[in-house]
């Protein structure tokens, strides 16, 4: 790449790269192959509008068109008169998979990529603000660290008995924490594909191995968990319900299959499984848990980001005491306890009628809008599977490809790569070691209010796009 004093050269670039299709999206599908090989790099200014249009014998406007589609898709930014550049890497207090989640700040017609719940839904803090003033109190630094009425509440609607729930400050707080007593340097753990980015960042800070189990419509395949417990992992870690990012939730019948397996498995009588049901009271299916089978193996966690406010930053978790216990003591040697304040405001919320109707109105919502995607992209021949909760997991044929069409088209969504545990191979039920056959878009479809139709239209058009030159 010849590079000039104030960025990429327009000859160089034309000479890099051939312009077949010189419409809009070829040109955005030719820049988006360079970006995404290194051939440009973070933070190379790119040609002017003016420049590459007349190097191409195109109008300003149609430069303009790719420009736009390419920042909406996160591979460019512009900069006002100091011109266009190649977008730097995302922060780097982020971890890999996460930076990979991270949805760039750049304007965009319809943003469904970040996994967030539709901030309409959400029931309103001011009634339980002005009542938690005249209820809060500081306490003591050795006090109990969840407020006994929350307790009580939590208790009343957990899966199953636990011996012991606490509070903490959402649920990959409670996941990291957990893992941290569990895990040591060089083991396994065992995790579903796809799953969470963030499970396979905490993984790898441990220094941990992650053995990927693949998925069917009702999460993990009992099959392939038992070929997984063939290698001794000391965790399983899993989502029960609305599964991020496929949508799946279990059966209590498949929650029951699992644990049998988990019952029969050799040499992992010290096996620890971490359910993490960020979604719980936003979804439409039942409370389900292996904690039922396995009381003294399970650490259920249950956030209530999704149903109440990612910005609570609360969840809790329960399960054995002892574990439990270990964990709590940990966390007097750092933040302490959650905010007592927070757990009085989360206490009204799941106690006041008016934000129970509003939540089971979410809930609703949720469902009508995951269905009517999913029904209108199944009629436009993309076969997706019907799923729980605001996230949808929609198969593509090149999934770069699908993100740049669909910024061309004013609409952001997830890619699919970093959901998937990179460089290892998925256990299966016949225990063949095979990554996940195809590739993958989410998208977030709790925020999508109306428009279906359309959107459908534009994830069908582009999850069927394969772009010359493979980007």
């Amino acid at each position: 790449m010849v590079v000039s004093s104030i960025g990429v050269d327009v000859t160089a670039l034309t000479a890099l790269a051939e312009f077949p299709d010189t419409t809009p999206r070829g040109i955005a599908g030719v820049i988006a192959r360079l970006v995404n090989t290194g051939e440009l790099a973070g933070g190379e200014r790119l040609p002017t509008v003016r420049d590459l249009a007349s190097e191409l014998g195109v109008s300003p406007a149609t430069v303009s068109q790719a420009w736009q589609a390419l920042a909406r898709a996160g591979l460019i930014e512009s900069r006002g008169r100091a011109g266009s550049f190649v977008r730097r890497a995302t922060p780097t207090w982020l971890a890999p998979r996460m930076r990979g989640m991270a949805a760039p700040n750049d304007p965009v017609r319809l943003d469904l990529s970040r996994g967030t719940p539709d901030p309409l839904l959400l029931p309103a803090l001011g009634p339980a603000l002005s009542r938690v003033s005249a209820r809060a109190e500081t306490g003591s630094y050795q006090a109990e660290p969840v407020i006994p009425a929350l307790a009580a509440v939590l208790a009343d609607s957990w899966p199953s008995r636990a011996e012991s729930i606490m509070v903490v400050d959402g649920a990959l707080d409670a996941i990291s924490r957990t893992l941290e007593q569990v895990v040591r340097f060089g083991d396994r753990v065992v995790v579903e594909h796809p799953g969470f980015p963030p499970f396979l960042d905490l993984l790898d800070v441990l220094g941990a191995e992650a053995v990927p189990v693949t998925l069917d419509e009702q999460g993990m395949l009992p099959e392939a968990l038992a070929r997984a417990l063939q290698r001794r992992p000391v965790a399983v870690l899993l989502q029960p319900r609305a599964q991020n990012p496929t949508g799946a939730s279990m059966s209590t019948e498949r929650a029951a299959d699992l644990a049998r397996v988990i019952r029969s498995a050799t040499d992992v009588d010290d096996l620890v499984v971490i359910e993490d049901d960020h979604s719980g009271l936003i979804s439409t299916e039942g409370d389900v848990t292996l904690g039922t089978s396995l009381p003294d193996r399970v650490v259920h966690v249950r956030s209530f980001a999704k149903s109440h406010g990612p910005d609570l930053r609360i969840a809790a978790l329960g399960g054995p005491r002892d574990l439990i216990d270990r964990i709590v003591a940990r966390r007097m040697l750092g933040p302490g306890w959650t905010s007592r304040m927070l757990q009085t405001i989360l206490l009204d919320l799941l106690t006041d009628g008016t934000a129970i109707d509003a939540v089971a109105e979410a809930r609703r919502a949720y469902y009508t809008r995951q269905r009517a995607l999913g029904d209108a992209l199944r009629a436009r021949g993309v076969p997706v599977v019907h799923a729980d909760g605001i996230n949808l997991w929609v198969p593509v044929l090149s999934e770069r490809s699908a993100l740049v069409q669909l910024a061309a088209a004013g609409i952001r969504v997830a890619a699919g790569t970093p959901f998937l545990a990179a460089g290892e191979a998925a256990v299966g039920a016949n225990g063949s070691r095979s990554r996940a056959a195809g590739e993958f878009v989410r998208v977030t479809v709790g925020v999508l209010r109306d428009g279906t139709d359309e959107v459908a239209d534009a994830l069908a058009t582009a999850a069927r796009h394969l772009a010359a030159g493979g980007y």
